[in-house]
């Protein structure tokens, strides 16, 4: 293992730990829909022993066929926003909510490159929703979050580790917010 990748799977340990130890706090269970990701989130919570009474549910959507029909992604969401699009990641965690006992669910979804991006979504860049149950669906967090690399590793690693920050508690207050940029190393 490289040195960078040691520091990558430290970072993300420690980060899993404690999420899952927060959410364990406060008694809720967490689920994540992914794309992007490819289950890099879902990897790095069960990765931790005893995390079995936080995670509920992992959700691996990586084509938009398997958006719809696991997370009831509609099919006019895609056509008219595209899958990377704050509506179609949006939709992503209402599904991982509906389709889970999770109290909080995140979902990412993106181009990670280092091909596949356009000018209007250039690679790097990923989009997240946070919902949490019984909130508004208006209220849900959602954000375009453009990782300033076109280096897939460090995009998906930096892009798993906002996911988990996203399902700490403390992010319960997130309202939809504006773009930003990122460096990703």
């Amino acid at each position: 293992m490289l040195p960078n990748d040691e520091s990558r799977l430290t970072a993300r340990d420690d980060l899993a730990t404690n999420v899952l130890a927060n959410n364990r706090a406060v008694g809720r269970r967490v689920a994540v829909a992914e794309s992007c990701t490819g289950g890099m989130v879902s990897a790095a919570l069960t990765d931790i022993a005893g995390s079995s009474d936080v995670f509920s549910a992992g959700f691996i959507t990586y084509s938009g066929h398997a958006k719809q029909t696991q997370l009831d992604v509609s099919s006019e969401i895609i056509e008219t926003f595209g899958e990377v699009s704050l509506a179609t990641a949006w939709a992503m965690a209402a599904g991982a909510l509906a389709n889970s006992d999770a109290d909080v669910a995140v979902a990412i979804t993106g181009i990670a490159g280092p091909g596949g991006g356009s000018e209007k979504k250039p690679v790097g860049l990923i989009v997240f929703a946070r919902a949490l149950r019984g909130q508004d669906p208006d209220e849900y967090f959602t954000q375009r979050v453009q990782f300033e690399s076109t280096d897939r590793a460090a995009i998906r690693h930096h892009a798993t580790l906002f996911a988990l920050d996203l399902l700490q508690p403390d992010k319960d207050s997130l309202r939809p917010s504006e773009d930003i940029a990122l460096p990703a190393p």
